[in-house]
């Protein structure tokens, strides 16, 4: 029986870091440089994050560097990409291509959230305009989608008095699993599916919002479910500031007057201050409720549901997708997907 020796780099880059190059070289308009942004987002994400927080002391001492850096990040290419308009999530309207088109969220409900996780199989749905609505990072491709690692959260990580517990970041498929695992053993764990529904279960009891995270510099694609919270997620700050990282579940929150007895309990738990109360009944600002359904789970009196919004985008609902992927595509949802 013939051996094969194994090629010399291998003694000295651990598999997993292979395996990330091997299917970057097999990602369509994935550039050697987002090969190293990538490799270095996940192998420092958390002097990454803190960098990108402001939180760790390299981003105070040398914050005008930083700020160089993520406009490079942002519209430096060495691939030959052009840049495109997009449109804004809010406005509807056409914009230069931003950061936040690099890498972004999407808000997810606990139910399809759960879902995404649970899904069993292997999935390659890409181009997601009417979904993910940004210019880059928009497919979701899916291998070993049971291979899941829970990681301590970056943004947790950078602040000083951070939410409990820690490891509620969920690295979803391969080549990510493998890579965050191997290079984080201290920080990280391998779970099962099961282990990964129910800390999104708890972490919706505790009020936090499910993000399903995209980034160009990790394939272009979707590759964790954050559960994020307004004191310590960069993004959902971000977002409160005017970057518009993350897209809306597209839904938005409905009050029923007739139910709601203006407790006050939804304000306290938004992530995203969109609900108020005009004193008698809650308010909600249309234009900052992200459709996470925190504030559902959240009102006793049930007088808070999720409503479908046209305006806000499609949603992240990954068996709808899947049945829309097994029949032809219709002119009427050109830009809600392509498979390949």
């Amino acid at each position: 029986m013939i051996q094969v020796k194994p090629k010399f780099w291998s003694y000295f880059v651990r598999s997993s870091t292979l395996s990330f190059f091997k299917e970057g070289r097999k990602t369509k308009h994935y550039s050697l440089w987002d090969s190293l942004h990538g490799y270095v987002y996940g192998r420092w994400p958390y002097l990454y994050i803190g960098i990108g927080t402001g939180e760790h002391w390299l981003a105070r001492a040398f914050r005008p560097i930083v700020q160089s850096f993520s406009r490079i990040f942002a519209w430096f290419n060495l691939d030959g990409r052009t840049e495109q308009a997009s449109m804004d999530i809010n406005t509807g309207t056409d914009r230069p291509t931003t950061f936040a088109d690099t890498y972004h969220g999407k808000v997810m409900p606990l139910e399809s959230a759960t879902e995404l996780i649970a899904v069993g199989e292997e999935i390659r749905i890409t181009d997601l305009e009417k979904v993910i609505p940004y210019t880059r990072a928009r497919d979701i491709i899916l291998h070993n989608p049971d291979h899941i690692v829970a990681l301590e959260c970056p943004c947790r990580a950078s602040r000083q008095d951070p939410c409990l517990p820690m490891d509620v970041c969920l690295i979803v498929g391969e080549p990510f699993a493998a890579f965050v695992s191997e290079h984080h053993p201290r920080r990280s764990r391998r779970i099962s599916v099961d282990q990964a529904v129910e800390i999104l279960r708890k972490e919706d009891q505790r009020g936090h919002v499910h993000h399903a995270f995209f980034k160009d510099a990790m394939l272009g694609r979707f590759y964790a479910i954050c559960n994020c919270c307004s004191c310590c997620c960069g993004a959902i700050q971000a977002h409160r500031r005017g970057t518009p990282m993350l897209a809306s579940s597209g839904y938005r929150s409905f009050v029923d007057e007739g139910l709601c007895i203006g407790c006050g309990e939804c304000e306290r738990f938004c992530q995203f201050g969109a609900l108020s109360s005009d004193g008698y009944v809650a308010v909600v600002d249309e234009t900052a409720c992200m459709g996470c359904g925190v504030c559902v789970s959240k009102c006793e009196q049930e007088a808070l549901a999720l409503v479908r919004d046209g305006h806000k985008g499609m949603p992240l609902e990954i068996r709808h997708l899947l049945d829309h992927a097994s029949r032809p595509l219709y002119p009427s949802e050109r830009g809600l997907r392509q498979t390949g």
